[in-house]
C-alpha cells in the first residue's frame, strides 16, 4: 500500500536577502560558473559566478522570488536577484521532476526510478514530506492548484492518487489514459479535467477540485484520444484526436458539444493546439504545415496561416541571422561546422533580407516515423496581440503573426535549428534559443542576437522567463545561467510596449 509520512503543519515565513542594485540602459548577462565561492558575491557585475544543473530542472517559483535548480539528489532554491543559496535539500535518489506550488511555499521533488515524491517546505526547512507508492510505480507527479494536493499517475496509468497534505487523506482516479496531455485544471483552480479510456472508448470526467468528487463524465467521439485542454477563462474545454484522424472537439463545463472542427481527411493531422490568453482564439498547428485559427462565438475557421518555403510578400519583414566577420588582424580559418550541429562561440547579427526570400528545408525521411513535418510548436503573446510558430519541415524559421490584423508579421530565420521559444510573461518579447551559446530576442522594435559570455562553448538548450520578464534562465545540459534585462524607461517602452505593437 502507498505510505505517506509528513511533519508538522504549522509553517513560519523566511527571510528574504535584498536585491541588487540595478544597472540601467543596458542587456546583463549574469555568467554562473561553479560552485566555488561565496554565492552571488559578483552578482552587482557584468558576469557573476555560476551553477551546475542536472536534466534542465531549472525554475521560477510562481511569484519569482525564488529560483530553484537539482544536481542530481541535491535541491538548490535561490534568491533569483541576488542568487544566493537560501535552502539546500538532499534527496533519497536523483531527482527527475521539480515542480512548485502555486503559493510558492512547496516544492515538490519525483523520483520515478524510485516511485517516490518528496516534498520540501522553503519556510519551514525542517519539515518534510516522503509520498511512497510502493509497488504500484510512478511515472508522473503534479501539484493540485491549491498547494495542498499532489497527483500521482502510476505506472501503466492504472490509477491517479491524489494525497492531500493536510489532511492525509487519499483518493483514487481510474482509467486515466496515457496520452500527450491527459490531465488539465481551469486557471481558477476550482475544476480538473482527465482523459480516460474505459471498454475501448474515450471518455473525459471533470472532477471539482475542492471534495474531489465527479462533477460530469461523458464520452466523446474520438477514436484516440490525444489531448485535453481548458480555455484560460475556463468555459470551453478543447479536446483533440491523435495525428491519424483531424477532429477537434468544443465541449463545455456541462458536459455539451459546442462545436467539432475537421480541416481535412485521409491525411497527418493535428501536431499542436494553442488557446489564446484571452480565450478568443484556438490556434491548431497541422501536419500540412498550416496554423488554423478558430474564433470564440461561432467555433468555425477565422483563417489559416501558411508556411511557404519562398517569402514573396514584401509586408513581411525577414531576419537572417549572419555571423559577424572578425575584425582586421583576427582573421583565421573558420572550424568546420557540421550541417546540424549547433554554432561556434563566434557572434552574429541580424540581417534585413530583400524579397525574395527562399528558406532553408528540411526533406523528410518517409520510411520513419514522426516524421519532421508541420507546426510542432506555436504561442500567443501575453497581450493576445502576436502568434508565434514552427514548421518541423523549416526548422529554422519563426513566423510572427499579427492577429488584429491576421497577417504574417516577421519571419526570424536562425543559422541552425531552433530548438525553443518562449514569450515573456509581461510583454510581447520572444525568446529563443537554436542549442548555441546566443539567445536572441524578438520584439515589436526589432530583434537582437545576445551571446552567451564565458569560457567554453555554453549550448542553450531551453529557456524559462522570470514572472516579471525582466530577466531569462538559460539551459544547457549541466549548467545554466540568467540573462538580466534592464532598461531605462524610454528604452522599455521602445522594446516591447503595446504602443509600438503596430
Amino acid at each position: 500500500m502507498p505510505r505517506v509520512t509528513r511533519g508538522p503543519d504549522w509553517l513560519r515565513r523566511a527571510s528574504r536577502p535584498p536585491s541588487l542594485p540595478v544597472a540601467e540602459g543596458r542587456l546583463r548577462l549574469a555568467w554562473l560558473a561553479g560552485l566555488g565561492g561565496p554565492p552571488g558575491a559578483a552578482a552587482a557585475m557584468n558576469f557573476s559566478e555560476v551553477f551546475k544543473l542536472s536534466s534542465l530542472l531549472c525554475k521560477f517559483s510562481p511569484d519569482g522570488k525564488y529560483l530553484a535548480s537539482c544536481i542530481q539528489y541535491r535541491l538548490v532554491v535561490r534568491d533569483a536577484s541576488t542568487l544566493q543559496i537560501l535552502q539546500l535539500y538532499t534527496c533519497l535518489d536523483q531527482i527527475q521532476h521539480l515542480e512548485w506550488s502555486a503559493d510558492s511555499l512547496f516544492i515538490l521533488c519525483a523520483l520515478y526510478k524510485r516511485g517516490l515524491v518528496q516534498v520540501w517546505s522553503l519556510e519551514q526547512p525542517e519539515w518534510h514530506c516522503k509520498i511512497d507508492e510502493g509497488s504500484a510505480g510512478l511515472v508522473a507527479s503534479c501539484w493540485s492548484p491549491d498547494g495542498r494536493h499532489i497527483l500521482n499517475t502510476t505506472e501503466f496509468h492504472l490509477r491517479i492518487t491524489v494525497w492531500s497534505l493536510c489532511t492525509k487523506s487519499v483518493s483514487y482516479i481510474k482509467y486515466p489514459k496515457a496520452c500527450q496531455q491527459g490531465i488539465t485544471f481551469t486557471r481558477d483552480g476550482r475544476y480538473l479535467a482527465l482523459a480516460e479510456r474505459r471498454d475501448c472508448r474515450d471518455y473525459v470526467s471533470i472532477f471539482v477540485c475542492s471534495d474531489w468528487q465527479l462533477l460530469r463524465h461523458f464520452d466523446t467521439d474520438t477514436q484516440d484520444l490525444a489531448g485535453i485542454e481548458w480555455a484560460p477563462n475556463g468555459c470551453v474545454l478543447a479536446v483533440w484526436d491523435s495525428c491519424l484522424e483531424y477532429k477537434v472537439l468544443l465541449y463545455s463545463l456541462d458536459g455539451r458539444l459546442l462545436s467539432a472542427f475537421c480541416a481535412y481527411e485521409w491525411s497527418l493531422g493535428i501536431k499542436s493546439v494553442a488557446w489564446s490568453p484571452s480565450s478568443q482564439f484556438l490556434a491548431i498547428g497541422s501536419y500540412d504545415g498550416k496554423v488554423r485559427i478558430l474564433n470564440h462565438v461561432t467555433w468555425k475557421m477565422i483563417t489559416e496561416f501558411g508556411h511557404p518555403a519562398t517569402v514573396n510578400n514584401p509586408k513581411i519583414v525577414v531576419y537572417k541571422e549572419a555571423e559577424k566577420s572578425p575584425p582586421l588582424g583576427h582573421l583565421a580559418f573558420p572550424p568546420p561546422r557540421a550541417v546540424a550541429g549547433p554554432l561556434t562561440s563566434s557572434e552574429s547579427k541580424y540581417e534585413i533580407a530583400s524579397m525574395p526570400v527562399s528558406l532553408q528545408t528540411l526533406k523528410p525521411a518517409a520510411d520513419r516515423a514522426n516524421p519532421r513535418i508541420g507546426v510542432g510548436a506555436l504561442a500567443f503573446s501575453p497581450d493576445n496581440y502576436f502568434l508565434a510558430t514552427r514548421n518541423d519541415s523549416v526548422p529554422n524559421a519563426v513566423w510572427i503573426w499579427d492577429i488584429r490584423k491576421l497577417r504574417p508579421l516577421a519571419v526570424l530565420e536562425q543559422l541552425c535549428a531552433v530548438r525553443a521559444f518562449q514569450w515573456g510573461p509581461q510583454q510581447p518579447r520572444l525568446a529563443i534559443c537554436t542549442g548555441g551559446s546566443k539567445v536572441y530576442l524578438w520584439s515589436p522594435a526589432g530583434c537582437v542576437s545576445v551571446q552567451v559570455p564565458g569560457e567554453g562553448d555554453f549550448q542553450v538548450l531551453s529557456l524559462c522567463w522570470h514572472p516579471s520578464g525582466d530577466s531569462l534562465a538559460l539551459l544547457s545540459k549541466d549548467h545554466f545561467c540568467l540573462c538580466f534585462l534592464e532598461m531605462e524607461e524610454g528604452m522599455r517602452t521602445a522594446f516591447g510596449q503595446r504602443g509600438d505593437c503596430t
